[in-house]
């Protein structure tokens, strides 16, 4: 069988791989029952990735005549004698508007349908969504009969979720291992050091003298490996929720007022007081105990106003990812302040401009410790407990935008919600107008796993 380039513009290029079978067309019957059978139009749109109802009702709209695909047979009937060159003609031009991507020409797209019932084409190569003219007679078939979704789409999220569960699987088995190595090296250990008990007391029984021996020194290799695997088990966590960050500001506070009373009373006309001989001697308050505030602006304003300044001039994510490393303070006040000196002050199309700006966000997620989701999300609610009306109401929508980007996923934006029901602002309108959107994940975890 004859093939040929997809698309006109690619006809002459002998090495292109996207290919589709030349058209075979018969004229069947003779006078007013006289019609055209395109004998392969099940090949043709299997090789364009496009139902071939699609492609007979797009002849049957050009031509100006009834047009029938059986779903059961695969016959495609037009009505009329044409010939194939003009049925060839026709073919070009719908894979113009319904195959091929208008940024890149690229025959690898999608059919999308929107909620507003628009049709649009997503391309696989670059990404980019072109919009069909709704002004063309196939459109309104095609939102009729929409395209069938491709197997796998639906368990993208499932697999993930597995992918997860073979990890956590995965770090639990090592654990065990680590914890069985920990065992048998003690046990080795005690062992050997009842047998040189052992064998010293039978060797002051023979020699009948008080002589003490010394158990044998452990070797530096084993003292180097049990370190190694005590420092490998040790996990250093943060608690960067709200609470804790008080709780520290709180410590560092009393800390500072107590210092200060101990240099009072070492002041001159004051003697130390001694408690059992020992003499306390007074810690002088460094002003790194206290929040820094330096004409009038703290430390996250500087930050803002200094993320501000190097955004303007244009930063890469990979800048923008060793920028933030640079910076001094606690992770959450350098994601608010990234996050506000992004978006605070947008007004309209607040969810749009994260959409636009949604690689610096995965940038700034990469760039920190595990639980940087959970930054990212307590910054998105500072910034929509603020006075931002624009924020605050389309908090939903650019959760989802963030979580169709893989910025966020949706084990921590349920963690974030629950712990927002439970925390002091409860009554907030944030969670509200977030309600929705948490259903809908739920909802479709639900259905993935009737699946």
């Amino acid at each position: 069988m004859a093939l040929l380039n997809i698309g006109a513009s690619n006809s002459d290029d002998a090495f292109y791989r996207y290919k589709m079978p030349k058209m075979i067309t018969k004229i069947e019957g003779r006078g007013n029952g006289i019609k055209t059978n395109v004998v392969n139009m099940v090949d043709v749109a299997k090789a364009l990735a496009r139902p071939a109802a699609y492609t007979t009702k797009y002849f049957g709209n050009e031509l100006g005549a009834q047009s029938k695909f059986d779903e059961k047979t695969g016959v495609s009937l037009v009505n009329g004698a044409h010939d194939t060159a003009k049925l060839a003609g026709l073919l070009e031009n719908f894979i113009k508007k319904y195959v091929q991507c208008y940024g890149c020409g690229n025959p690898e797209t999608e059919i999308l349908i929107t909620k507003s019932q628009m049709v649009q084409l997503k391309c696989a190569a670059c990404g980019f969504v072109s919009d069909v003219d709704m002004r063309d007679k196939l459109t309104t078939f095609i939102l009729k009969n929409p395209p069938e979704p491709k197997k796998g789409s639906k368990d993208k999220k499932a697999m993930r979720r597995a992918e997860k569960e073979r990890l956590k699987e995965g770090e639990a088995a090592d654990e065990e291992q680590k914890k069985l190595k920990k065992d048998v090296k003690k046990k080795g250990s005690s062992t050997s050091k009842d047998g040189h008990a052992k064998a010293s007391s039978n060797k002051k029984k023979a020699s009948g003298s008080d002589e003490e021996h010394s158990p044998p020194a452990v070797s530096q290799v084993d003292e180097k490996e049990e370190a190694d695997d005590d420092e490998d088990d040790v996990q250093w966590l943060t608690d960067t929720s709200l609470e804790a960050a008080r709780q520290r500001i709180q410590e560092q506070l009393s800390s500072v007022t107590a210092d200060m009373v101990m240099l009072a009373t070492n002041e001159p006309g004051n003697k130390p007081k001694e408690s059992n001989g020992a003499s306390h001697s007074p810690k002088t308050a460094s002003p790194e105990d206290h929040p820094k505030v330096e004409n009038g602006k703290s430390n996250r304003e500087k930050l803002v106003e200094e993320l501000k300044a190097k955004l303007k001039k244009g930063v890469t994510t990979n800048q923008l990812q060793s920028m933030l490393g640079s910076f001094s303070g606690s992770a959450q006040d350098i994601m608010i302040a990234l996050f506000e000196a992004l978006f605070e002050g947008v007004e309209k199309g607040f969810a749009k401009e994260v959409a636009n700006k949604k690689g610096y966000l995965a940038a700034a997620v990469a760039a920190q410790d595990e639980g940087s989701q959970m930054l990212l999300l307590r910054a998105i609610e500072a910034l929509c407990l603020k006075p931002s009306l624009a924020a605050l109401k389309e908090v939903a929508i650019v959760l989802k935008a963030l979580y169709d980007a893989d910025v966020l996923e949706e084990e921590y934006i349920v963690q974030w919600y629950q712990e927002g029901l439970a925390g002091g602002n409860k009554d907030s309108q944030i969670w509200k107008n977030v309600r929705p959107f948490i259903n809908w994940l739920q909802s479709a975890e639900s259905e993935s796993e009737e699946e």
